[in-house]
Parts: C-alpha cells; sequence; structure tokens
C-alpha cells in the first residue's frame, strides 16, 4: 500500500512531530510505502527535517508550499502537488495543517488518489480570527471537505467544531491521541544540577511552559499570571522553554511587570531536550488559545507533573479537573494565578495530580498505539475501495 503524507512545513512543533513518528513507524511495517511532501521549514523553531533524510528518498519539497497566503505561490504549489501524487500514485493521501491541507487535498482530487484523510491538529477557523479571515478559512475547509473520505482529529473536540461548521458527517471522523515516546518523560527526573544550569534553586517551585514563542499560545497571560503569584509565593520561578518571533516581546512585558529575573528563556531547543526540562518542572501551565490538544500537556503529565491549561478546545481530555490537574476558563490568569499557588502549597496534591496523569498518558499516548490506530483505519478505507484483499 502506498501512502503519502503531505504537512506545510517540517518546524519543531506538535503536529509536525506527530507526523514524523508517525511515519518512522510506519517505515518498520512491511508492505508500505511512504513518501512525505513538505514546503520549506525556516524560522527561529527549528527543523525536524534531519530525522526524516535519515530515510533516503522518503522527502519530497516543494519550496512554493509555504504557510501565509500567497496566491501565486499556491498556484504553483498545486500543480506540483499534483504532479508529484502523479508520480507517486499512492492510495492513500494524508493531509496535516491548514495550507498543505486544502491544497494536498484538492490535488490528491486532482490526481485522482483513491483515499483522502485530514489530520486536524487544530482548527483552521474560529474565533481566534478576524471574521474575514474565518470566513475564509471556513469556507476552503467546506470546500476541501467534499474530497475527504475520513478525518483523523488529535481531540474530540475539533470533530465537533468541524461538523458545527458543516464539514464532513460523525462518523467520518476519529479521534487518535498524538503519541510520543514516552520513556524518556516516565524517566525523567528532578536533578538539582541542570536546575542551576539554568539558575534555578531546588527549592524553587518551578512552573513551565513548552511551545513556541508564537501568537494564540498563551505566554503573555502566563507572565501576567505569574505576576499576581509572585508576590504571594516568593520561590516561584518560570521557565519557558522553546523560542520564537515573539522572543523580544515578552521578555519586554516580563521586564514591565518587573518578574524578569524570575522568569528563564531558555531558547530553542532540540525535541530530545525537553524530556529533562519538563523533569525540572514542579507543574507545568500551557494557556494556549487554539490547538486541538497541545503535546506539552500529556508530556508532563508523563512526567508526573500537574498541569493547569485553559480550557481551549480539547484540553479538558487530559487536563482533567481536580483529577490531573486545573482547567481554568480561557483569559482568567488570575484563576490561573490561584490554581499555581495551590500546587505550590500543597505538595500532595501535586504528587497525586502527576500520578493520575501518569497513569492516563501511558495507557493513552504511545506512539506504537497512534502508528496502528492509523494504520487500522488505512486498512479500511482502502479494503472498502478495493485497493487491498
Amino acid at each position: 500500500m502506498r501512502i503519502t503524507h503531505i504537512i506545510t512545513r517540517l518546524i519543531i512543533g506538535g503536529a509536525q512531530e506527530n507526523t514524523v513518528s508517525t511515519l518512522m513507524g510506519l517505515n518498520q511495517i512491511p508492505g508500505l510505502e511512504l513518501n512525505l511532501i513538505s514546503g520549506p521549514s525556516q524560522g527561529p523553531e527549528g527543523t525536524l527535517e534531519p530525522d526524516v533524510l535519515k530515510v533516503p528518498g522518503l522527502l519530497t519539497k516543494i519550496q512554493e508550499l509555504v504557510r501565509p497566503l500567497h496566491p501565486a505561490k499556491d498556484l504553483v504549489a498545486l500543480v506540483k502537488l499534483e504532479k508529484a501524487l502523479r508520480r507517486q500514485q499512492p492510495h492513500i493521501v494524508h493531509t496535516h495543517s491548514g495550507k498543505a491541507g486544502i491544497l494536498g487535498r484538492i490535488a490528491a482530487h486532482r490526481a485522482g488518489v483513491p483515499v483522502i484523510i485530514h489530520h486536524i491538529h487544530g482548527p483552521s477557523f474560529g474565533p481566534f480570527q478576524g471574521t474575514l479571515a474565518n470566513q475564509a478559512f471556513t469556507l476552503a475547509e467546506r470546500f476541501a471537505g467534499r474530497y475527504t473520505h475520513h478525518f483523523f482529529c488529535s481531540a474530540a473536540a475539533m470533530a465537533r467544531i468541524y461538523l458545527k461548521a458543516g464539514i464532513g458527517r460523525p462518523e467520518f471522523y476519529t479521534r487518535i491521541f498524538s503519541g510520543f515516546p514516552l520513556e524518556p518523560y516516565l524517566q525523567s527526573a528532578n536533578l538539582a544540577d541542570l536546575r542551576m544550569k539554568w539558575g534555578l534553586h531546588p527549592s524553587h517551585f518551578v512552573i513551565g511552559k513548552v511551545a513556541r514563542l508564537v501568537p494564540l499560545k498563551g505566554h503573555a497571560d502566563l507572565l501576567e499570571a505569574f505576576a499576581c503569584l509572585a508576590p504571594r509565593v516568593p520561590r516561584a520561578r518560570l521557565l519557558l522553554v522553546g523560542d520564537g518571533v515573539l522572543r523580544s516581546q515578552l521578555e519586554q512585558h516580563a521586564r514591565k511587570l518587573g518578574i524578569l529575573d524570575r522568569v528563564v528563556f531558555t531558547g530553542l531547543v532540540q525535541p530530545s531536550q525537553v524530556p529533562v526540562l519538563v523533569g525540572i518542572m514542579d507543574c507545568l501551565a500551557h494557556l494556549s488559545f487554539r490547538e486541538a490538544l497541545s503535546r506539552a500537556l500529556p508530556q508532563a503529565l508523563a512526567a508526573g507533573k500537574p498541569v493547569v491549561s485553559y480550557d481551549f478546545d480539547g484540553a479538558d481530555e487530559v487536563c482533567q479537573n481536580g483529577d490531573t490537574g486545573f482547567l481554568i476558563s480561557s483569559g482568567d490568569f488570575h484563576g490561573v494565578a490561584a490554581a499555581l499557588e495551590q500546587l505550590a502549597g500543597n505538595p500532595s496534591l501535586c504528587q497525586r495530580l502527576g500520578k493520575t496523569g501518569r497513569d492516563f498518558v501511558a495507557a493513552n499516548f504511545r506512539v506504537d498505539k497512534m502508528v496502528q490506530d492509523q494504520l487500522t483505519v488505512y486498512k479500511r478505507l482502502a479494503l472498502e475501495r478495493g485497493l487491498v484483499s
């Protein structure tokens, strides 16, 4: 069975790590011929291309497949996508992300691909955008949805959002949690020497966040929450893991709030380094406004760390209020501060929430489970269309 994945870019991020992990897992299964098409991966977020290049011939790059709206490049990318798919002749095309998801599905339909799957890692439309952009992306998703035989979604919330927008039918959707290598998180430890490397003392209560420093990830709200918390919990420190275009703006914001000396910006780190940094956290706060289900939440839970999260999209499917952490209404950074204060003052609560979260993640977020769940749907759809016997 020939399977082609299409993604806009291979930066270091949840959707991209999901895609690469899927391909690496599928590559171990006999009888599958795999391809990956991506646009250029450039920027402060880093790139996963070296991981993909370990499999010779896997990656095809289309330079015109770029994230911003660019009519001229988009048309060229569509033509090149169709040409590539006609050459590869996949039985299944599996698209990811907004731009590649729309152009990839149209190209797959034009190339006569029998099975077209789109993976919703986060909504491409919604109130986080302006009215015109929201309408444009909604219409584009409805149009591409006509050519979509099935949807994978990292959280059940994505199915609800897309169905409400008139895209697909309930039976077209399958929730598949975004698996990741669990062992590095399960084995992570709160190492005093590593804390000291980042200027953190063993007595500090370290609140972590793992995310690109880009809009809608909620870093500014977390700084506001931390500014409320800091006078009440002098030993609290904030560890921000990741880099992005908002770095200097967030540093200035922290300075204005008078907390810069208690905030650590790690800058860009490789995915392999994230588990050890999560290990030196006492809890994780993720105040995103938009994404299906941030991998940072289950990763922290795998390390036994309780989480505090805004109630965005599918966050409640992992941040189970009172069981694995605290779920706070989006925008209520005072509520975030109160939850963090409660955790800082109650080590036994942190331990209980972390253990419950670790057990839940261990049962649901293994990479082999994610790969097998996707392969099961691939085979079913291929069988229904007479592509395999």
